[in-house]
């Protein structure tokens, strides 16, 4: 899975942030969801229109984000 074939930004949809496959669901309001303690099933319960993949994609497209930002960080830090 190439979280890339799933997220998706668009600047006219949800103020360009990143969202799953076009729809205007964003990564972040999927984090938020897992914040206040929902689960990956009640999720898929919720929106059955999202897929696990859609979620792992969620996180893949995080974990890309983070290291991107920690990279640019040590680089200034120099």
């Amino acid at each position: 899975m190439r979280y890339q074939d799933i997220i998706t930004i668009e600047p006219g949809k949800r103020g360009g942030k990143p969202c799953i496959r076009g729809m205007r669901i964003t990564v972040y309001d999927i984090f938020s969801y897992l914040a206040a303690g929902m689960t990956e099933k009640q999720i898929l319960e919720d929106f059955p229109y999202l897929t696990a993949e859609d979620i792992h994609a969620c996180y893949a497209f995080a974990a890309e984000r983070e290291a991107q930002a920690t990279v640019a960080h040590s680089e200034t830090s120099v």
